[in-house]
């Protein structure tokens, strides 16, 4: 398998993806309101790959921001994250997180913030958000909205609320 950055061509087949792993269109919808905003980062949408050039999982990682007393701090978040139903529970998912991981650390981002499964996004360093003082815009349960800070000690000091872009309004 291997992972690589989206290209044009993709887009067909990273929507049927996500349509088929969430069983409808909100996060390719997603993807593309995305793709098609100042706040998409083109290394940062990646398709794993199999013989063939077949595509069968997508990430998607894109600039939202956090909201303190003082200003509005750029940081990351990852939606969606899917992989073809038929390749689920091989380390795909886990492969595209990863890499998504080491190219925003590469391209010298500070965090990122996930909405997620609980059990899931923890083995890559993920911790609820709420232990480093930063909260999540929707009602939702501590354990599933989590923050990875990808420089050391980056969210030191900063306290807030993450921002999403009208691009995520989309998702329904």
């Amino acid at each position: 398998m291997l992972i690589r950055t989206e290209r044009h061509n993709d887009y067909e087949r990273i929507n049927e993806i996500h349509q088929n792993a969430f069983h409808g269109e909100s996060e390719a919808t997603l993807v593309n309101a995305v793709r098609n905003s100042n706040e998409f980062i083109p290394d940062l949408s990646l398709v794993a790959v199999t013989g063939m050039e077949h595509i069968v999982g997508h990430i998607l990682i894109s600039t939202v921001w956090i909201q303190t007393d003082k200003q509005k701090l750029p940081t990351l978040a990852l939606a969606p994250m899917a992989v073809d139903p038929s390749y689920q529970n091989k380390g795909i998912g886990s492969s595209l997180v990863k890499a998504g991981i080491k190219e925003a650390k590469q391209l010298g981002h500070s965090h990122i913030v996930v909405l997620g499964h609980p059990t899931f996004y923890p083995k890559f360093g993920f911790v609820p958000s709420v232990t480093k003082q930063i909260h999540s815009p929707f009602p939702v349960p501590d354990e599933v909205f989590m923050i990875l800070e990808l420089k050391e000690r980056s969210l030191k000091d900063i306290k807030g609320i993450v921002v999403y872009p009208p691009s995520f309004q989309s998702v329904t």
